[in-house]
C-alpha cells in the first residue's frame, strides 16, 4: 500500500504554459485522429489499467484528503470510473454509428436523399473537477469525452491536491499526452483556463462557481455543462416505513461524510410521527457506528478547516434543537453525524445548503404544507427524496421539480454509472453518464444525400414559383389535422379503423372479432340509410 511520503508532490502549472497546453489540444484535435475509433478504443482500455496499477497511491491520496476508506474509495471512485471505461467500450461502436433517418422524421417522398445523423466530436473541452469525489467527477466526464473523440484539458481541485497529484502523474505516464492533458492549480490556473476558447465546458461544483463559468462563457458563445448542488429536500409522511427511512437517509448524510452534492439537505416529517422518527434516526447512528462516529474508520472527514467552520457556523447559527450528534474536533475537521430540529424556513438550517453530515427536520402538519415549504426554499433541487404512499410518492414527483428523484431512498437514482445524471434550473445544465456521458462530449450533424438524378423530383423550389407544383408537393408530403378549431378529435375513418384492426388482438379470434364489427357497421350503416 503507497503511503502518503510517497505519493508525488502537488505541484500548480506554471501559468504561462497553459495558453501552449490548450494550443495543443486544439491543434491535435484538428488532425482528426482523436475521431479514430481505434484511438479513443486504445485510450479508455488504458484508462482502465492505468486506474487499477495506480489503484495503491489513488487510495492512500484520498485517505489523505478526505479521509476516505478504501471500502468507499473503491466502490465510489475507482471502481465506478472502471465500470464506467468497460461500458463504454462495450457500447461505443454502436453509440458512435450514423443513425438512418426514416418515417415519421422524414417522410417517404424524401428517403431517396438518405438522411442519417452523423455522430462528431464537439472538439477540444474543458473538464473541472470537484473536491468531493476527485477521481469520479473527474474522470467519469473525461470517459465521455474520450469516448466521443474530444481532446480534454482536466483541472482536478486543488482542495485535494494528493489525489490531483496522482492523477496527473497517471495520466501523463498513461495515455495520449498531445491529445489529454491535466493542469493542476487553484483559482489563478481556472482563470487561465477559462481566457482560452473551447468548444465545450464541463464544470462540476457550486452554483456560485458555476455562475461565473458560465459568464465567461457566453463571452466566447461556449457550450457548458454544469453540474451544481441544491437544497434537496427529503419528504417523509406518517404512511412511510419509519425505521427504513431513517437508515437510508442516515447513510445518505454519511456516505463521504455527507459530502454529496445529492444528499438531502433537510427533511419534512409529519408532525405526528417527529418523535419516532428522531428515535429510529438515533438507532440506525447506533448500528452504523456503536463505537461512535469519531471511532469509525469508515466515516470520512471535512475537506479543510474553511468548510469545517462554514458548517460549524449554520449550527452555531441554527435556533433549532441538536437531537442527535453535534460533537466536533477541529484538529481533524472531525463533525458527527447531526440533526437539528428547526421550526422556521428561515433556519440557518434551511437556508444554507449543509454539504456536510449535518441536516435538519422540519415538521409539517400536511403534504400540501411540505410540498409549499420545499419549493420555496429551493424551485429546482438537484434531487429530492420521498417516502409516503404511492399515491403521495407521485404527487411529490408531480408537483415539485428535481434533476433527480428516489423514492423510499436516499439518492439511489444517482447510484447507477449508467444512467443520465444531470441537474435541472439552478441545480445544472445538461447531463453525463451512460450513453449520456457519450452524448454529452458529442455533436449530432443530420446530413442528407442528394442524387444527381432526383432533380425532377425537388424542381418545384426554383423560380418561378409555380403555385401548381406545390400543391402536388403538399399532396405528397403535407398531413391533415385530425381535429378541429375547438381543439377536438374528429373521429374519421382513419380513426375507427385502426381502432377495429386493433380489436382482439392476434390470431383466429382476433379476426373473427374484426369480422363480426365489420358486418355490424355495415348492417347499422344500411339499415339507417333504408337500404
Amino acid at each position: 500500500m503507497a503511503t502518503a511520503a510517497s505519493l508525488p508532490e502537488f505541484q500548480a502549472t506554471a501559468l504561462d504554459t497553459i495558453p501552449g497546453i490548450a494550443s495543443t489540444v486544439r491543434g491535435t484535435f484538428r488532425t482528426h485522429k482523436t475521431k479514430k475509433l481505434q484511438w479513443r478504443q486504445m485510450q479508455l482500455r488504458k484508462l482502465y489499467w492505468a486506474l487499477e496499477d495506480y489503484q495503491p497511491q489513488l487510495l492512500a491520496a484520498l485517505k489523505q484528503d478526505l479521509h476516505k476508506s478504501s471500502f468507499e474509495a473503491l466502490l465510489t471512485e475507482l471502481d465506478w470510473v472502471k465500470k464506467d471505461c468497460l461500458f463504454m467500450l462495450d457500447h461505443l461502436e454502436k453509440f458512435a454509428k450514423d443513425e438512418k433517418l426514416g418515417a415519421p422524421h422524414v417522410p417517404v417522398t424524401f428517403s431517396l436523399m438518405k438522411f442519417r445523423i452523423r455522430k462528431e466530436p464537439v472538439g477540444a473541452v474543458l473538464i473541472i473537477g470537484p473536491y468531493n469525489f476527485p477521481v469520479q467527477l473527474l474522470l467519469a466526464p473525461l470517459v465521455g469525452a474520450i469516448g466521443a473523440g474530444c481532446t480534454v484539458v482536466l483541472k482536478p481541485s486543488e482542495l485535494t491536491p494528493a489525489t490531483a497529484a496522482v492523477i496527473k502523474e497517471m495520466l501523463e505516464k498513461r495515455l495520449d499526452t498531445t491529445a489529454l492533458a491535466v493542469v493542476n492549480g487553484g483559482i489563478p490556473q481556472t482563470n487561465a483556463l477559462m481566457n482560452e476558447k473551447w468548444d465545450k465546458i464541463f464544470f462540476t461544483g457550486s452554483a456560485a462557481v458555476g455562475t461565473i463559468i458560465a459568464k465567461k462563457a457566453a463571452e466566447t458563445l461556449t457550450p457548458v455543462v454544469l453540474e451544481l448542488g441544491g437544497k434537496n429536500p427529503a419528504f417523509i409522511s406518517k404512511h412511510a416505513n419509519l425505521a427504513l427511512a431513517a437508515r437510508r437517509l442516515m447513510w445518505g448524510k454519511t456516505m463521504n461524510a455527507g459530502q454529496v452534492c445529492l444528499s438531502h439537505n433537510y427533511v419534512l416529517v409529519d408532525k405526528d410521527v417527529v418523535p419516532t422518527f428522531i428515535e429510529f434516526l438515533k438507532q440506525a447512528y447506533r448500528e452504523m457506528f456503536p463505537n461512535g462516529a469519531k471511532a469509525s474508520p469508515d466515516l470520512g472527514r471535512i475537506v479543510n478547516q474553511r468548510h469545517f467552520h462554514r458548517l460549524k457556523k449554520m449550527l452555531d447559527d441554527t435556533k433549532g434543537k441538536i437531537v442527535l450528534g453535534g460533537s466536533m474536533d477541529e484538529s481533524e475537521n472531525f463533525i458527527e453525524p447531526t440533526v437539528v430540529l428547526v421550526d422556521s424556513v428561515d433556519d440557518s438550517m434551511m437556508q444554507e445548503e449543509s454539504f456536510g453530515p449535518i441536516f435538519s427536520i422540519y415538521p409539517v402538519n400536511s403534504l400540501d404544507e411540505a410540498l409549499n415549504v420545499a419549493n420555496r426554499v429551493h424551485r429546482t433541487p438537484l434531487a429530492l427524496f420521498s417516502f409516503g404512499s404511492k399515491a403521495e410518492n407521485q404527487r411529490v414527483l408531480n408537483e415539485m421539480t428535481s434533476g433527480g428523484a428516489t423514492l423510499n431512498d436516499s439518492f439511489f437514482h444517482g447510484s447507477l454509472n449508467t444512467v443520465p445524471f444531470g441537474g435541472v434550473g439552478d441545480s445544472g445544465w445538461g447531463a453525463y453518464r451512460g450513453k449520456a456521458s457519450f452524448d454529452c462530449f458529442t455533436h449530432f450533424r443530420t446530413v442528407s444525400q442528394t442524387p444527381w438524378w432526383a432533380e425532377k423530383l425537388i424542381d418545384v423550389r426554383y423560380m418561378p414559383f409555380d403555385m401548381a407544383k406545390l400543391r402536388r408537393l403538399n399532396m405528397l408530403t403535407g398531413q391533415k389535422p385530425n381535429f378541429d378549431r375547438n381543439g377536438r378529435v374528429i373521429k374519421g375513418v382513419g380513426y375507427w379503423t385502426t381502432l377495429v384492426l386493433g380489436l382482439g388482438g392476434k390470431g383466429a379470434k382476433g379476426a373473427f372479432l374484426r369480422w363480426m364489427v365489420v358486418l355490424l357497421a355495415y348492417y347499422l350503416y344500411t339499415h339507417r340509410l333504408g337500404r
